[in-house]
């Protein structure tokens, strides 16, 4: 069982997805906060029956599984609506992602949270040992999302903007991986952070 969880998060187009599949290769349990979320609105369960609650049946697939794009769009420009559906779907993840890494093999395991800035940082999150940011040049991010997503600069400057500043992001971090450069300038910067997270693991259990 891992008693030492570190919290890892970025903005779009950072490199997290990169970052994260090095640790795993090192042999770091890491938990997915995107796929604990799809998990708390699956089909028949609590979150998904309060969600319809919340939002009514217009939000579901005729197979009964959210639609997930309806929704998306339901809360994208009705900051009240998204509010209610974070209240629904962040507890729950939160919940997931302590349970799955507490019980993780390793000294150490990684909670992968997107939008950690976002859903309250430190306070909603304090059984994280340690918070790693994956930080990238705003102008870097920007051509990212519009090569990856294949959209103008425009679009890509609001998906931004809709997320927590990089300021907000680095001011929650104990350490930070600048992503920049090439992706196996990474592969360096990961395997130094294993080494330190396992020495302040094996710290933490004495």
């Amino acid at each position: 069982m891992s008693d030492y969880i570190v919290g890892v998060t970025g903005g779009v187009a950072s490199g997290k997805s990169e970052v994260t599949r090095r640790f795993e290769a090192l042999g770091a349990v890491v938990v997915d906060a995107d796929v604990a979320a799809r998990e708390a609105v699956a089909p028949d369960s609590a979150g998904l029956a309060e969600v319809v609650a919340a939002f009514g049946p217009s939000v579901l697939l005729p197979d009964g599984g959210l639609d997930r794009a309806a929704m998306r769009q339901r809360v994208f420009d009705d900051p009240a609506a998204r509010r209610q559906l974070e209240a629904i779907i962040h507890p729950r993840v939160r919940a997931h992602l302590h349970e799955a890494c507490a019980a993780a093999p390793g000294p150490y395991a990684i909670a992968a949270i997107p939008l950690l800035a976002e859903s309250g940082g430190r306070e909603h999150y304090p059984w994280l040992d340690r918070i790693l940011v994956v930080d990238v040049a705003p102008d870097v991010q920007r051509a990212r999302v519009m090569r990856r997503d294949a959209i103008d600069a425009a679009l890509a400057e609001r998906m931004i903007a809709a997320q927590a500043t990089r300021e907000q992001r680095l001011a929650i971090a104990d350490d930070v991986i600048v992503n920049d450069g090439p992706l196996d300038a990474l592969d360096a910067h990961v395997a130094a952070l294993d080494r330190r997270y396992r020495a302040l693991a094996m710290t933490a259990v004495t």
